[in-house]
């Protein structure tokens, strides 16, 4: 704190020629302040962060009991969250569920769009007590263009304390508050569409199961995950048979709503969040098993083919059966430092090799040589 209550009407006052020195120094302290609101604002990871140091940034500056940022929802309509600092307790209003605008001096604020000044709490119709000691209450709103944010809300224990330089200074700040504000959603609205980029971009856009990039970084992570615990990773490749007669015979968009089908068939047989489903190529899919021995991976490929069998999708072209049929090879290995996941990958490849060279629509093992 920088004084008693009181100090920061001197604040506004601007230097001029023949100003006292103190009045200049209230002056500099006032622009001081302002510059230190922007810079707190630029110094949170996330926009309650942003708040948080906006509101203890006013307290620790000028002479207030309270201060508050309230914020509205999309609609306008509701506040829906209440970031405070100060020197007293604030019990603020329960906000699970939403604090119309109907309600307090705030809704007043929101709904007028203007500043409300209330110098006697105890007279002025809407206001809702936070803390008895309060005496007189100012509010502003946060408006970055068009879009009403929130409410800025800075109480006091005295009644004479927002004169007209007081407010000056608050509608100052609530000009700061607002591009903080919009600065920080603008910021958490890219990231969010960063975000599902990079979620779009691990996706496979004819199946919608995990893409090939998504599989290698996966592989990759999980491989040095396991390593790490000793833990064994299997890996079962699939390979729809005859797939280039499939198109030819039953065309391309058939073909498509194939490969759709065996994904949709492979993901059930994903377990829980840590096995992956991905299109590796072409018509192969891959399953990715951390945890699960060679074993337990040829049991799982032979219960995949045999119902990809029994989904009986009609194949009019194939030489192995009359509806589509799968390949399939297993590997397992436990990872270490000293192999490369790429050890995994062939010798799933070798075993998928195998299992065509036998007559396809079978499940063949191969270990990693290890």
């Amino acid at each position: 704190m920088h004084g008693p209550e009181g100090d920061i009407a001197e604040a506004t006052q601007p230097a001029t020629a023949g100003a006292d020195p103190a009045a200049s120094a209230l002056h500099a302290r006032l622009t001081g302040l302002l510059a230190e609101v922007s810079r707190e604002a630029l110094q949170g990871e996330d926009l309650e962060a942003v708040l948080r140091r906006i509101v203890e940034c006013l307290v620790r500056n000028l002479p207030v009991a309270i201060a508050s940022i309230i914020l509205l929802d999309d609609d306008g309509q509701h506040f829906v969250h209440e970031t405070w600092a100060g020197d007293l307790d604030l019990y603020p209003a329960e906000l699970a569920n939403g604090w119309p605008i109907s309600v307090g001096a705030a809704g007043r604020c929101a709904r007028t769009g203007e500043a409300q000044r209330i110098t006697d709490v105890d007279t002025d119709p809407d206001y809702v007590p936070g803390n008895t000691r309060v005496r007189s209450e100012y509010l502003v709103p946060i408006r970055h263009r068009a879009r009403l944010h929130g409410v800025l809300n800075i109480e006091s224990t005295r009644a004479d304390f927002f004169d007209q330089a007081a407010c000056d200074v608050f509608d100052a700040i609530a000009d700061q508050v607002a591009g903080a504000i919009h600065l920080a959603r603008v910021v958490a609205e890219l990231e969010t569409a960063n975000r599902k980029l990079q979620a779009l971009s691990m996706i496979d856009g004819l199946t919608g199961i995990a893409n090939r990039r998504c599989f290698d970084q996966r592989l990759a992570s999980d491989w040095e995950w396991l390593a790490a615990e000793s833990r064994e990773l299997a890996l079962v490749l699939i390979d729809a048979d005859a797939f280039k007669p499939l198109n030819d015979a039953h065309g391309h968009l058939y073909g498509d709503e194939c490969l759709r089908e065996l994904a949709r068939l492979c993901t059930r047989f994903a377990d829980g969040g840590n096995d992956l489903v991905a299109r590796f190529g072409g018509e192969e899919l891959v399953l990715l098993l951390p945890g699960r021995s060679l074993e337990a991976a040829v049991a799982l490929g032979e219960a995949l083919r045999r119902d990809v069998e029994a989904a009986g999708m009609p194949h009019d072209a194939s030489t192995i059966a009359s509806c589509v049929t799968v390949s399939v090879g297993v590997s397992a290995v436990t990872p270490s430092k000293a192999r490369s996941p790429e050890r995994l990958l062939a010798a799933a490849d070798r075993a998928l090799y195998a299992a065509k060279a036998q007559g396809r629509n079978r499940v063949v093992a191969a270990l990693t040589g290890d």
